[in-house]
């Protein structure tokens, strides 16, 4: 199965990409595609994730062809 992994904002630059596309034999949960993805073993509590535009929480299991977004925590003023 193929994921689409996307990064943003200030998440993007420190990984050095914006995003990637995973290959697994099985369906993840989010926080194994992000293991997977960015070799980081625990997602941080702040991150805020959507799969195919929804926001989720990280024990939601992803199929195939699904995208995944990570946000970094929205700031402004």
């Amino acid at each position: 199965m193929s994921i689409r992994v996307r990064y943003f904002a200030s998440l993007k630059e420190s990984l050095g990409c914006d995003g990637v596309e995973l290959s697994c034999a099985r369906p993840l949960t989010v926080q194994q595609v992000w293991s997977q993805a960015t070799g980081q073993i625990s997602l941080p509590d702040n991150i805020l994730v959507a799969v195919n535009m929804a926001y989720v929480d990280q024990a939601v299991e992803i199929t195939d062809g699904d995208e995944v977004a990570f946000f970094p925590p929205v700031t402004g003023g």
